[in-house]
């Protein structure tokens, strides 16, 4: 089996790429509710890097060009990929960009089936293959399995960390054995599998790793404490699994503690969610740290902790609860291109 290496998203960027908000699936409100999510991050981004936009139409290429150049954007850090997309989700289903052994970039496509079959996908399934033949970069057809971004965690070393809820659930892989996958994630590299339950149904993603774990390096995981874990929805078993556990090396891991949001998610019009929010679910960039926030007292507290992990970069922090209430935030709808 051929060998990839996904490299690390602190590692330098050619790029990010971008799945802007349109109205053709969910409505023109849709799109104005998370809309300016978008342009923060795009105006941020092109402070280090280039920002790849995939816009749904020339249409709404020339709307989104006039936004950001209204915004005073860098917009020769910008470029458009036009072609039709469901959502937004780039983390799940954009393009995942690894190395072979030759250091050449490849995209890595796994399939993707909306989750299990939950929200309409037929136009983000083939994006990858579509991006591959506009870039002229070879795809590596893997879609023998199914298996989102946002569910995959790597430290670069050896070590995959995922939960078993939204990779072997039936809706995704029901004819594959734990066995079986684990021998096809091989081909990244992974040694050493760390996997929790996870929580079937808990959200639309069945309970996405990138929600409340990341990888710091090979010796340290960003996640929360063993209480806020549990109000998360992971049962003992899983923080346990998760706070004991082993790198590739056989070494124990030291951990970084982020807290949730103090209250439960409130949005503009004041309904409130059900959920307070995570800051885990970050992203980032050359030259800043992407993170959500929630009009909250803890976005403070989270944006400095994580401004000390990063000191070379700018944490700017977004309030993402119109994106939040539909299940995702920055990590989500962000997906890096490395420098070849």
């Amino acid at each position: 089996m051929e060998q990839y290496t996904i490299p690390d998203e602190k590692s330098e960027h050619e790029g990010t790429w971008l799945q802007w908000p349109h109205g053709y699936t969910y409505g023109e409100d849709y799109k104005k509710g998370i809309e300016p999510i978008w342009i923060q991050m795009a105006s941020a981004l092109s402070e280090g890097e280039k920002v790849h936009i995939v816009a749904y139409n020339q249409a709404e290429k020339e709307k989104i060009n006039q936004i950001l150049t209204s915004q005073g954007v860098n917009m020769n850090m910008i470029d458009f990929f036009i072609t039709p997309t469901d959502d937004v989700w780039a983390r799940d289903n954009g393009p995942i960009f690894v190395y072979d052994h030759h250091k050449n970039l490849r995209i890595w496509d796994p399939g993707f089936n909306g989750w299990g079959k939950k929200t309409p996908f037929a136009k983000d399934a083939s994006l990858r293959e579509r991006l591959s033949k506009g870039l002229n970069i070879e795809r590596i057809d893997a879609r023998h399995l199914v298996i989102e971004g946002g569910a995959i965690e790597l430290d670069g070393h050896g070590t995959f960390l995922s939960t078993r809820s939204a990779v072997m659930n039936q809706n995704r892989n029901p004819d594959l054995s734990e066995a079986e996958i684990e021998k096809y994630l091989g081909c990244l590299g992974v040694t050493n599998f760390i996997w929790l339950d996870g929580v079937p149904g808990a959200d639309i993603t069945d309970f996405h790793i990138d929600g409340f774990a990341k990888f710091y390096d090979q010796s340290t995981i960003i996640t929360f404490s063993e209480n806020d874990l549990a109000e998360w929805g992971l049962s003992a078993s899983d923080i346990k699994a998760l706070l004991n556990a082993k790198n590739a090396s056989g070494e124990s891991y030291k951990y970084v503690f982020l807290p949730l949001s103090k209250n439960k998610v409130t949005l503009a019009n004041e309904e409130t969610l059900v959920d307070k929010g995570s800051y885990a679910n970050f992203y980032i960039g050359n030259k800043v740290v992407l993170v959500p926030n929630y009009n909250d007292p803890h976005d403070t507290i989270a944006n400095d902790i994580i401004q000390k992990l990063y000191p070379e970069r700018k944490v700017v922090g977004i309030d993402v609860r119109e994106l939040y209430k539909d299940g995702g935030m920055i990590h989500c709808v962000t997906q890096q291109q490395p420098v070849i």
